[in-house]
């Protein structure tokens, strides 16, 4: 694992999209948040991912969401411009560069579950739509297919702009076999904050995280420490990160619910999440600020 910074920074924020009370899209919320996060921990953003709320999205939402995000920040924004739907994901990825992000996050189709041969004919045509680097997101527990080792590593062989893996799968074992057979400058990223040092242990080069909202200095200097090779330091430093996993998603409250509830605890621009995920109830509010009292986060 490099000591040097990733392609896309150490720790990359999938930030929640921030709505109005009538719930319409805050565009001032999302640049303002955008600004918040990269000064508090954040190497780079991902928008409109699943904690972004990218099905509840529309098309013209999701372009002006990474427009104005890419606009407000000077850290890599990562725009998640794909569907399951290979000829609709082609129309928005082919707009991302003029939208100012810095690269693409491509989810593997989700409900139609396509054999390996369809997501890798998916994503080598999402490859070539863009000169942007694209990052692949492997989530099964979500999308219902995981994308299999040599499938990616096809896609790698294939597309030189195919540059990274966002793992969510929750298998450092099969992790570590792809990074031990991926070529030199391929990057894989834990999707799950819990399992982000089990990864780095064996050569993840970060996270794309959810906590990273509220935790982002700490969980930063952590992963800081891994690579410095203080190991101590950054398990004594996750520890101090657990209740905030433990929290950030169930399925009671499902991811982004718990993140959106901190934010406007703190303050900060969230708003509700859209159904079919939300509005919160008082107790995940009141939940919320037991969390940030304890770990001494100011309210809003």
């Amino acid at each position: 694992m490099s000591l040097t910074s990733p392609r896309f920074g150490r720790v990359i924020t999938a930030m929640v999209t921030p709505f109005a009370s009538d719930g319409s899209l805050d565009l001032d919320g999302a640049a303002a948040l955008g600004r918040w996060l990269t000064e508090n921990g954040s190497d780079g953003i991902l928008v409109a991912g699943t904690t972004g709320e990218a099905p509840v999205l529309t098309d013209p939402e999701r372009l002006d969401l990474v427009r104005a995000v890419s606009e407000a920040v000077t850290v890599p924004v990562l725009a998640g411009l794909t569907t399951n739907d290979t000829e609709h994901s082609l129309g928005l990825t082919r707009q991302a560069r003029d939208l100012g992000a810095a690269g693409v996050l491509a989810v593997t189709p989700y409900y139609n579950r396509p054999s390996q041969a369809g997501l890798a004919a998916h994503f080598g045509v999402i490859a070539e739509a863009t000169d942007l680097p694209v990052m692949l997101y492997d989530i099964p527990v979500r999308t219902g297919r995981k994308i299999a080792a040599e499938t990616i590593l096809s896609l790698v062989s294939r597309h030189s702009n195919v540059v990274a893996v966002k793992d969510a799968a929750g298998d450092p074992m099969a992790a570590s076999g792809l990074i031990a057979d991926a070529p030199t400058g391929f990057e894989l990223y834990s999707g799950d904050d819990g399992l982000t040092l089990p990864l780095m242990a064996v050569g993840a080069v970060g996270v794309v995280s959810v906590a990273s909202h509220w935790t982002g200095v700490a969980m930063k200097k952590c992963l800081e420490s891994f690579v410095a090779g203080d190991v101590v330091a950054a398990a004594e430093g996750n520890k101090g990160l657990l209740s905030s996993y433990r929290f950030e998603g169930s399925d009671r409250w499902p991811n982004p619910m718990p993140t959106k509830a901190i934010l406007r605890a703190m303050g900060l621009p969230a708003g509700e999440c859209r159904l079919p995920m939300g509005p919160a109830d008082a107790e995940l509010d009141a939940a919320a600020g037991d969390l940030i009292a304890e770990l001494g986060l100011p309210r809003g």
